[in-house]
């Protein structure tokens, strides 16, 4: 079973309700029009599919219609998704959502806080071959907040880990805005560290002293094991910031998926999805936008790339 997680940079339909970005409001200066939007679904169809997973957690989706048109899109590529749902009991600009071609059991919105600073979490139950886990959609807080910000979505995760059972599978993806060892590189940036150095992704996950690969890892219950460190480290990225690669989305597990009994992560499967296509010399290949004014230019993919990772169930 494949699972992956995949930020698709902004795909907002052509509603207008208010609380778009401007460069987004359809129909204006901007040129967010149908031809774009159409560009634009058909370039992260294309993405999809060539990714291939059961399961895929989505970030930054405006909306309900525009999950429907980009499943509708897939469809129409030669992929069909028959479960999705979007996070939108939130009325937040941009969303969490999921395409699955498991059926759920249930899905659940975690909401993180009030403020629409925070998106909702997206919670889906799945059983396969007798198996159930558990996959949580995140987008947490980006690097326009300090690291408190990304403690606060980090801690409803361990909250609602708690209330599932620490022994129970849980799959935790999506763009974390935050490194594997986030405890390290924020220390550089004064801006960020609000906390005394603890970070939401190493030390209210559990992650910080996990990093041998997932054959040799001993991880306790109650703790997550982030999947960056069973690959070699030059290939621990998704994300491209002033030349340099980061890993800002990851696939974070709980302890019983290291073990071989039931369903587990096949060791060294997590990736990268890095085809050719999705570069433009060395930066990826993001979805294109004259700056000022600001113009979509109908070219491109995402500033993100998808990561990818595989489960044995047997």
């Amino acid at each position: 079973m494949r699972i992956a997680t995949y930020n698709v940079e902004n795909l907002f339909d052509l509603y207008n309700n208010g609380r778009e970005y401007k460069e987004f409001i359809p129909n204006t200066h901007s040129k967010w029009n149908l031809k774009n939007y159409r560009i634009k679904l058909k370039n992260i169809s294309k993405v999809i599919k060539d990714i291939n997973a059961d399961i895929i957690g989505l970030e930054e989706i405006e909306s309900l219609q525009a999950l429907k048109d980009l499943r509708m899109q897939l469809k129409r590529d030669g992929i069909y998704y028959q479960y999705f749902k979007i996070a939108s009991y939130k009325n937040t600009t941009i969303k969490v959502a999921l395409l699955s071609k498991i059926p759920f059991l249930y899905t659940h919105e975690i909401a993180v806080q009030s403020s629409y600073k925070y998106r909702n979490i997206l919670e889906a139950k799945f059983r396969l071959h007798g198996e159930e886990f558990f996959v949580l959609v995140n987008h947490w807080k980006a690097k326009s907040g300090s690291e408190s910000m990304r403690i606060v979505s980090a801690k409803k995760v361990m909250k609602r880990t708690e209330e599932l059972g620490e022994k129970k599978n849980i799959i935790l993806l999506g763009d974390f805005n935050s490194h594997y060892e986030e405890n390290i590189l924020f220390k550089r940036k004064r801006k960020l560290n609000d906390t005394d150095g603890i970070t939401g992704i190493n030390q209210i996950l559990g992650t910080l002293e996990h990093k041998e690969s997932a054959s040799r890892v001993n991880v306790p219950y109650g703790e997550f094991y982030n999947l960056w460190y069973d690959t070699e480290e030059n290939k621990r990225y998704s994300y491209i910031f002033r030349g340099k690669k980061e890993a800002v989305d990851s696939i974070i597990i709980s302890p019983s998926l290291l073990s071989k009994k039931g369903m587990h992560y096949r060791v060294h499967s997590i990736s990268v999805f890095n085809k050719p296509y999705l570069f433009k010399g060395k930066h990826i290949y993001r979805w294109q936008m004259r700056k000022k004014p600001p113009i979509h230019k109908g070219k491109g993919y995402s500033d993100h790339l998808a990561v990818i990772a595989e489960f044995i169930i047997p």
